[in-house]
C-alpha cells in the first residue's frame, strides 16, 4: 500500500491543523483508498459519539481520494454528498474508511465511501459526486500544492 500525499492544513488530512483529524490515506489498489483513524473526544456530538459532520468529512475525503493517484494528481471538488448513517460512531475506537471510484467521465466523477468499525461493522456510507476543479481555481491553488506531499508518520503530530 502506498501512502497518499497530505496537506498542511486540511481538516481531515492536514498534518499541522491542530484541530484536524490528521488521517493518513493509502492506495490499496487502483480506485480504492483506505484509512485507519481514531476520532477523539473533541470531535464528538453527543457524549461518546462522533459528530455527524466529522463522519461526513471523512467519507467525503476518502471517496474523493479514490481518484487521487497517478501523475499529475487529480484534484476534484464535491458537487453532491449523500450520507447514510447506519450506527452511532464511537469516539476513541479504531475506524476504517474505504473509498471506491465508481465512474469518471473526465469532468464529473462518482465515488463511494464507507466507515467501518474495527470489527467490520458498517457505521456510515456515502455516495459522492465530484467535479473537476475549475481552471481559475486550480491556478490559484498552485502555491498550495507545494505543501501537498507524503509526510512521514514521524512528522505527523497527533
Amino acid at each position: 500500500m502506498n501512502k497518499q500525499a497530505s496537506s498542511r492544513f486540511c481538516f481531515v488530512c492536514g498534518v499541522e491543523n491542530e484541530h484536524g483529524l490528521k488521517v493518513s490515506f493509502y492506495n490499496q489498489e487502483p480506485g480504492v483508498v483506505m484509512a485507519k483513524c481514531l476520532i477523539c473526544d473533541k470531535h464528538q456530538g453527543y457524549p461518546g459519539i462522533v459528530h455527524g459532520g466529522v463522519i461526513a468529512a471523512i467519507l467525503d475525503e476518502v471517496a474523493g481520494r479514490s481518484f487521487m493517484e497517478g501523475d499529475p494528481l487529480k484534484f476534484m471538488v464535491t458537487a453532491k454528498l449523500s450520507v447514510r448513517y447506519r450506527r452511532p460512531v464511537p469516539v476513541g475506537q479504531p475506524l476504517i474508511a474505504i473509498g471506491r471510484a465508481i465512474e469518471d467521465n473526465g469532468r464529473i466523477a462518482k465515488a463511494s465511501g464507507q466507515l467501518l468499525g474495527s470489527d467490520g461493522t458498517l457505521l456510515a456510507e456515502a455516495e459522492v459526486i465530484l467535479s473537476q476543479i475549475p481552471t481559475d481555481l486550480a491556478e490559484n491553488m498552485r502555491g498550495a500544492v507545494e505543501d501537498w506531499r507524503v509526510y512521514p508518520d514521524s512528522e505527523v503530530k497527533l
